[in-house]
This record gives C-alpha cells, structure tokens and sequence, in this order.
C-alpha cells in the first residue's frame, strides 16, 4: 500500500507561482507511474502531468495542452518524492490537486482510473 501525502497548495496572484508536493512512502516497486490531476469546483478530475519511474528514475514527463510550458513535473527519487512547479498561474488553475501512483510504469499515464494510489489533496486558489 502506497501513501501520498500532498502539500504546498495555497492563494496566490495570477501570474504568480506555487510547488507543490508529493510524498510517497510504503512503496516496493521500483517501476512506477506518478501523477497530478486537478478538480475544479463544479467539473470532473482531469490530468494535469504524469512521469514514469523505471528502476527509480524518471524517464518520460506528460503534460496536459493547458499546463504545458506553464508547470514542471519533477521528481526527486531519492525521497519518493514529486514536485509540480506552477508558474504564470491563471484563476482558471483554481482546483483541489491531487497526487496519484500506480505501480506499473507503462499504464495510460492520463486516465485516472489507472491510478491505484491517491493523496488527499491540496487546494490552489489564484486570485484575478
């Protein structure tokens, strides 16, 4: 069993910039899916970013076309730990964020029903 624990949402300015966090622990898999979905107040979870994790290292990077150039999947495998740099923010970008992992690297990295794992979520707030 995989626990996730998300942290760094808050208020911001548009335009301006936040990181989140993934914490994962409880993990024995070496290959992996992590990923970042995002739910608006109103509207169904949709995919933000994923990476697969082989043998502990990232090797592909996803984005969605409306965070693309915009927010940075990182991952620091060392820690089991991911990132999700936002950068240029738009209140459009308000929504509850979660994490979520699979363990199996190959599985469709968008469709949230392939995730196994999911963190409770932080909330992201970007005032106009």
């Amino acid at each position: 069993q995989v626990q996730l624990v998300e942290s760094g949402g808050g208020l911001v300015q548009a335009g301006g910039s936040l990181r989140l966090s993934c914490a994962a622990s409880g993990r024995t898999f070496s290959n992996y899916i992590m990923g970042w979905f995002r739910q608006a107040p109103g509207k169904e979870r949709e995919f933000v970013a994923a990476m697969r994790i082989i043998n502990r290292s990232s090797i592909s990077t996803y984005y969605a076309d409306s965070v693309k150039g915009r927010f940075t999947m990182s991952s620091d495998n060392a820690k089991d730990t991911v990132y999700l740099q936002m950068n240029s923010l738009k209140p459009e970008d308000t929504a509850v964020y979660y994490c979520a992992s699979r363990n199996y690297a190959w599985s469709t990295y968008d469709a949230q029903s392939q995730y196994d794992f999911w963190g409770q979520g932080t909330q992201v707030t970007v005032s106009s």
